[in-house]
């Protein structure tokens, strides 16, 4: 299988033939109860029927590791793999420039169960070196960072892990499976949140994880006791997905990097965050470990306010998520972010003109135009 191309995966891997009636998708298992006898027991909450089972097989072909397990959101797919490796009295490394909602976790539920933390103040190995202690069980990174566009070497970020004997975690809904395979690089586990660009057209909410097959069985043990399991629709309508993730995604990259480069030479922006840039901070590390650089970027307005601004858009919806064929806008204080407190968001570099744009399918001159005119 791993000797396919790439869209070949995603067409193929992981379906199950339906012997019956010989259709080309898979079924539908719907049932909640099946039968033990001679075999394992299966059930929905032990991440095993039918459909789950598929499509993790598919997870773990686009990613290139031994196995996958689909979950029912992203911070499913987080908590459960926090929880499977870090107890009382474990300390763990997580990288500056986290999604609000991991940033909250972090911060606000993991001392209540005796594990330490620490947010380094920037990504480089050196300065995980400097905070790692005895006690230091797993290292989290995201890149692209979430809104900031942020890069981290994982080839780096793995190899202090591995020299120390941490397991390594990254979050790569942002580059999805097409742009970055972080497995190759070196992490052990990798992690998405399945309603972003694997899903892909903002109809559906789940979570993956991707790893070797001790690691995912862990995460798995621990997912059955949280709880969080997706259905056999919803992993249904996943798999459907993925089918066009290739194709997707490689215009949303064209399109994104051509939006970058159009609104960094507009007056009435400051700032563009987009890793394909060549003034972009990370852009050098990003070439080396990306295969595209995304369908996402941010942009801070120079004056004009931001709210204003998204009501006076005409194509592109101000709305959360991202990753849809559909372009989407939204300010991270009051989206991803809000959660977090005023200096909380200063320290992370988040400003109240920071706008996140997620780059659809369309045609890129009608998104530009549709831009510019909401400053008039």
């Amino acid at each position: 299988m791993n000797s396919q191309s790439f869209r070949t995966k995603c067409v193929h891997a992981g379906t199950l033939k339906d012997a019956h009636s010989r259709g080309s998708n898979t079924p539908i298992y719907t049932s909640t109860s099946y039968g033990y006898l001679d075999r394992e027991v299966v059930y929905p909450r032990y991440f095993n029927i039918p459909n789950a089972e598929a499509l993790g097989a598919r997870i773990a072909a686009l990613e290139n590791t031994e196995a996958g397990l689909v979950l029912s959101s992203g911070m499913a797919a987080i908590s459960s793999t926090l929880f499977a490796f870090l107890k009382q009295g474990d300390h763990a490394l997580f990288q500056k420039g986290l999604y609000g909602g991991t940033f909250n976790m972090v911060t606000r539920e993991l001392e209540r169960f005796g594990i330490s933390h620490t947010i380094v103040s920037d990504n480089s190995p050196e300065t995980f070196e400097r905070e790692i202690r005895k006690e230091t069980r797993l290292l989290y990174i995201e890149t692209p960072s979430n809104p900031l566009l942020a890069i981290t070497d994982i080839s780096a970020v793995a190899g202090f892990a591995h020299k120390h004997g941490l397991v390594s975690v990254i979050d790569n809904t942002f580059a999805s499976p097409v742009n970055q395979n972080p497995a190759e690089l070196g992490i052990d586990i990798v992690i998405h949140s399945a309603t972003k660009y694997l899903g892909g057209h903002h109809d559906i909410c789940a979570g993956v994880v991707a790893g070797t097959t001790e690691h995912v069985q862990l995460i798995r043990h621990m997912a059955i006791s949280l709880g969080g399991s997706l259905n056999a629709q919803t992993c249904y309508l996943l798999e459907r997905s993925i089918k066009t993730l290739a194709v997707r995604v490689s215009v949303q990259n064209s399109n994104a990097g051509q939006l970058a480069r159009w609104l960094s030479e507009q007056s009435w922006i400051s700032r563009v965050n987009y890793p394909g840039l060549e003034h972009h901070p990370g852009h050098e590390t990003a070439k080396k470990q990306m295969k595209g650089f995304g369908g996402m970027l941010s942009f801070e307005l120079r004056e004009f306010d931001p709210i204003r601004f998204q009501k006076n858009l005409k194509l592109i919806s101000p709305s959360v998520s991202l990753g849809g064929v559909d372009t989407v806008i939204c300010s991270s204080v009051l989206t991803s972010h809000r959660h977090l407190t005023a200096e909380e968001r200063k320290q992370e570099g988040i400003s109240e003109q920071l706008l996140r744009l997620s780059v659809g399918i369309e045609d890129v001159n009608d998104l530009m135009e549709d831009l510019a005119q909401a400053v008039k």
